[in-house]
C-alpha cells in the first residue's frame, strides 16, 4: 500500500500527541509529589485569585468527572476542580487551579482570544461533527463527490480554526496563572519552574493535537484539487 508523505507526517503527529498526553500525565504525577511550600490547597488558591481580580461573582465546584477533569464553564461561571486539584497542596494541585482561574480572568477581561474562540464555537462544533461524514461520502462518489470534498473541507477548516485560537488562550492562562501564584506568594521563585513543568506539558497537548488537525486539513485539500 503506497504511503503518501503527508500521512507519515500525521502519523508522526500523532506519536507526538501520545507522547505530550503522556507527559501530562508524568508531570503531573510528578508536581503531584512536591508539596508547596505554602500548604495552599487547590481551591484556596483558586479563590484567593478570583478574590484578588474582584471576582467573587464566579464560583469553584469540586468536579465529578475524575481525575484532569478541571475546567472553568463560562455560561455558568464557575471553576470546577477535580479531586486531588481541589484539595490537594502540591505544586500540580496549585498550577492546574491558578490556571482554570486564569480562563476566568479572560472571560471577566474580554480577552480577544477568548472572544473569538467563544463566536467560533458553534461553527467549530458543527464543523467538527459533520465534516467526516461528508468528506467521507465525497470520497465513495466519483466527479460528482468533489462539492462534497469541498464543502466538509470549510466545515473542517472552522474545526481547526478553533483549534488554533485555543493555542493562545492556554499559553495566556498559563501565563496568568504564573504571575498570579507568585505575586500572591502562594509559590516561591524556586517552585515557579515546578509550576511550570506542569503547565508546559499540558500546554504542548493542545499543541500536537493542533499540529495534527492543520496537517489533516492539508491532506484533505490536496485530494480536493487532484480530484479537480
Amino acid at each position: 500500500m503506497f504511503f503518501h508523505p503527508m500521512d507519515f507526517l500525521i502519523i508522526i503527529a500523532f506519536i507526538l500527541a501520545m507522547w505530550a498526553q503522556s507527559r501530562v500525565k508524568g508531570s503531573f504525577q510528578q508536581g503531584a509529589k512536591i508539596q508547596a511550600s505554602s500548604q495552599i490547597t487547590g481551591v484556596e488558591v483558586a479563590r484567593k485569585i478570583l478574590d484578588s481580580e474582584g471576582l467573587s461573582n464566579v464560583k469553584i465546584e469540586l468536579s465529578r468527572r475524575g481525575a484532569l477533569s478541571d475546567h472553568y464553564d463560562p455560561s455558568a461561571k464557575t471553576v470546577r476542580l477535580s479531586e486531588p486539584v481541589y484539595r490537594g497542596s502540591s505544586l500540580a494541585s496549585l498550577a492546574v487551579a491558578a490556571h482554570e482561574v486564569g480562563h476566568a480572568i479572560q472571560h471577566a477581561n474580554h480577552y480577544s482570544m477568548l472572544v473569538l474562540r467563544h463566536r467560533m464555537f458553534p461553527v467549530a462544533n458543527l464543523g467538527s461533527k459533520i465534516a467526516p461524514f461528508l468528506l467521507i461520502a465525497g470520497l465513495l462518489l466519483d466527479q460528482s463527490g468533489v462539492n462534497l470534498i469541498g464543502f466538509g473541507i470549510l466545515l473542517f477548516a472552522a474545526a481547526v480554526l478553533f483549534q488554533v485560537v485555543t493555542l493562545p488562550v492556554e499559553y495566556n492562562a498559563s501565563s496568568r496563572a504564573k504571575t498570579k501564584l507568585l505575586e500572591l506568594g502562594m509559590i516561591t521563585n524556586q517552585e515557579e519552574r515546578g509550576v511550570g513543568k506542569v503547565l508546559n506539558a499540558a500546554a504542548l497537548t493542545y499543541l500536537a493535537s493542533t499540529l495534527i488537525a492543520v496537517l489533516q486539513l492539508v491532506k484533505f485539500i490536496m485530494i480536493f484539487n487532484n480530484r479537480r
